[in-house]
Order: C-alpha cells, then sequence, then structure tokens
C-alpha cells in the first residue's frame, strides 16, 4: 500500500565521515580471515539471538556466478552451527534463470546449493508484513514462507549493485525477501510504468530500506547480519558471468547485530583504501546515491551509523578503519 506523494530525501551521493556522525555505537566485529573458519568464528560472536527455526538469507547467485560467497563456507557453516537452519529466497523480479520457482531449483542445483534445504520462500504465496514508519509504505508484500522462520541469519556477499549503489544487509533483505512479482515491482517500477527499472537514486533506497526495516522489525531480536568483503564487484551476483572484473581488494568478514552499523563499517572500509583501489566501487556507489541507503536507515532508527570496530583476530582489539585495511593488496595478487 502506498502513501501518497512521498518526497524522496537526498544526500545518497555525499559519504558522510565517521567524525561527522553522531548518536550511540554499535559493536561491529571484523575478521581478516576469509575462509569457512573465519566465517564460523564470526558468526559466533553473534549467533547468541538465533533461536528455534532458523532461516539463512543469502544471495545463491545467478548460474556459475563467479563472485558468490563460496558454498563450502556456507556448508561448513551450517554442518557444525546451523544443523537444521535452510538457505531462503525468492523469485526474481526479472526474467531470467530464477524466474519461476523450477528454473530456480535448477539454477541452485548448477551453482551447488544443494548440501541443505532452500526454501523459494515465494513460491506459494505472499505475505504483508507492517512498514512502521515509512514514507512509501505502509506495508510490503514478502515470499510467505518467511513467517515459518523464527529467526534469520543475513549473510551477504557486499559488493557494488547496478541500481542500488552497493549491496549489504539492507539489499539483502529488502529486495531478497520481497516477492518476485508484487514486493520487487513495489520497490522497483512507478504503476503503470512502461520501463520496470524507472524507479531510482534516493527513492529507490527509501523504498529498499522500508522494505528491509519490515523484515528487521518482524524479527527482532532475532535477526543478526554478517557481510563479507570478498570478490567485491561492482555487480550485483545477479548480473552472473556477465558482472563486471572485480579490482577492488579483498578486505574480510564483518558482523554485527545492528543493520545499519554492519553496512555502514563495510562502506567505510570501502572508502579507507588507497583512492586508486577505492575509486571503481566508490564510484558505483556514489552514482546510484547508493549512500542514501544509511541516513535513510539512520532516520528510521534502524541502528547506528557510529560503531567500536572489534578485531576478533587480535583478542577483540578496538582497531581504526585505516588498521583495519592496512596490510590489504590489489586484488590481482589476493589469488
Amino acid at each position: 500500500m502506498l502513501h501518497p506523494k512521498p518526497v524522496p530525501g537526498i544526500g545518497g551521493n555525499h559519504y558522510i565521515p565517521f567524525s561527522e556522525r553522531t548518536g550511540e555505537t554499535s559493536a561491529v566485529y571484523f575478521t581478516r580471515d576469509l575462509s569457512a573458519e573465519g566465517l564460523r568464528r564470526i558468526f559466533q560472536r553473534v549467533s547468541h539471538q538465533m533461536i528455534g527455526k532458523i532461516a539463512i538469507k543469502l544471495h545463491t547467485g545467478e548460474p556459475k556466478g563467479p563472485n558468490i560467497i563460496p558454498r563450502p563456507w556456507v556448508k561448513s557453516l551450517i554442518e557444525s552451527d546451523l544443523p537444521q537452519a535452510a538457505i531462503v529466497e525468492t523469485n526474481t523480479y526479472y526474467e531470467g534463470d530464477r524466474y519461476t520457482t523450477k528454473q530456480h531449483r535448477e539454477t541452485l542445483k548448477i551453482n551447488g546449493w544443494t548440501f541443505c534445504p532452500v526454501d523459494i520462500m515465494d513460491e506459494e504465496a505472499t505475505a504483508a508484513l507492517p512498514v512502521n514508519g515509512g514514507k512509501w509504505f505502509t506495508e510490503m508484500q514478502v515470499g510467505s514462507h518467511l513467517l515459518n522462520y523464527d529467526s534469520l541469519f543475513v549473510l551477504t556477499h557486499f559488493k557494488g549493485h547496478t541500481q542500488g549503489g552497493f549491496g549489504g544487509s539492507a539489499k539483502n533483505i529488502g529486495i531478497g525477501c520481497a516477492d518476485g512479482r508484487i514486493g520487487k515491482a513495489m520497490i522497483h517500477t512507478t504503476p503503470g510504468s512502461d520501463d520496470m527499472w524507472d524507479i531510482s537514486q534516493e527513492e529507490f533506497m527509501e523504498r529498499m530500506v522500508e522494505s528491509a526495516k519490515s523484515v528487521v522489525d518482524h524479527f527482532g531480536k532475532h535477526i543478526t547480519y554478517v557481510n563479507v568483503l570478498r570478490n567485491m564487484s561492482v555487480s550485483c551476483d545477479c548480473e552472473g558471468i556477465a558482472a563486471q572484473p572485480v579490482v577492488t581488494p579483498d578486505i574480510g568478514i564483518l558482523a554485527s547485530t545492528d543493520i545499519l552499523a554492519v553496512d555502514q563499517a563495510s562502506v567505510d572500509l570501502v572508502y579507507a583504501l588507497s583512492q586508486s583501489d577505492r575509486k571503481a566501487l566508490v564510484e558505483r556507489i556514489e552514482s546510484r546515491h547508493g549512500l542514501r541507503q544509511l541516513t535513510y536507515m539512520k532516520e528510521l532508527h534502524m541502528g547506528n551509523d557510529r560503531y567500536h570496530l572489534i578485531d576478533i583476530d587480535h583478542s577483540d582489539k578496538l582497531i581504526s578503519l585505516q588498521d583495519a585495511v592496512k596490510d590489504v593488496t590489489p586484488y590481482q595478487n589476493n589469488k
């Protein structure tokens, strides 16, 4: 349901340095260990409220997509820490290899997501979640199976995004839990438009964030976030093998129980890179006005944009952004 004539915010192409932010702080955990063991270690720091039936919201990718989170990492995590969990996804808004549930399941097989249940949440129906305090929506349509779970683990490959500038935890659930026909159309398309992608820049970011808020509010304390800063193409994983080549260095893995803090810290670490290393991804973020995701999450009281960065590789030492990225190497030297 739409509110009448909202006005988008501004400033989505303007980066706000940490020193200029105000408000409370959250804990964000960091490891440089880009491995199955690194993922397990950092998840354990934010997993204390994962109870009952647990869903893992993960972008499983287009066929043979090269940049998705490695399947062996996820398999190890599920077998060791989340043996009863299911990966959850929704069908795409665009026609392609994940447009119908049948096509989607074939793509899951191609990509090797066969070691645990994968629930296509909009396979049968949609459900409406309220959007509290939004200006674009009063409710969002999500895959109905989302309501079958008690907890949600948002496991995100942080990268660029053609429409959103960057794809972090907010994008993962804001787009990824919205059903493929109704919810995603509410975010992407002005009703009656013949251009399915006509909503962009600040308005798109706000719609996506409001969708994410409906999921965050639904799960309350029983939701947690991990962002993997690896293979960060400027393209989303929805572009599959057509994604732009990766040029941004791998950084590490972040985790928090605060969705704004984890996405803000991910963006901050990119901006903390050298100018040559960050250039491509920063240009993608700012040209799409993607930073509005962060300021709008703050306006909607979804979390804090100030945080303590906790280095779990070194006895939980508090570190600066510069400390976290000082040893990164150009992407081509990481392989």
